[in-house]
């Protein structure tokens, strides 16, 4: 297996509800999207919103939800230190859960918020990421 992710799939309980969110903070669905499964290009992966019901059903394993556990959590990493603040406000504005405020931490400035759906998701800002001209992470 090369090493890369193509697709992160959440099972959400309303596609269309979590689609509206996602979109309200500027990741707007794919043209190839329809109701049954939303695609957000985030610049080469995609994030899929598929029923809950449903991807439980395909991986044969019961559904659950993941506001349950903090086992994983998505990171969207920001520019400046103060677009940690300004993007979880976006969150909860739309409807988001604030987990943890903006913090400073040892190595930059972090929080958590979780989606309409219990997705655990970090914003943080830290110096040492560097990014290409197209928002591409490099490592």
């Amino acid at each position: 297996m090369q090493p890369r992710l193509n697709l992160i799939l959440l099972g959400v309980d309303d596609i269309a509800r979590s689609a509206a969110f996602y979109a309200a903070l500027g990741w707007r669905a794919a043209p190839s999207s329809h109701a049954g499964f939303i695609k957000i290009d985030l610049g080469g992966v995609v994030l899929g919103l598929i029923s809950r019901r449903d991807l439980a059903a395909d991986a044969g394993e019961v559904a659950s939800l993941p506001s349950q556990a903090a086992h994983s959590a998505l990171v969207y990493l920001a520019r400046r230190p103060e677009e940690v603040a300004e993007a979880l406000a976006l969150v909860v504005k739309h409807g988001g859960t604030l987990v943890k405020p903006a913090t400073q931490t040892a190595w930059g400035v972090a929080g958590y918020f979780r989606d309409l759906d219990g997705h655990l998701f970090e914003v943080c800002y830290e110096d040492g990421w560097v990014f290409d001209e197209a928002g591409r992470l490099l490592v």
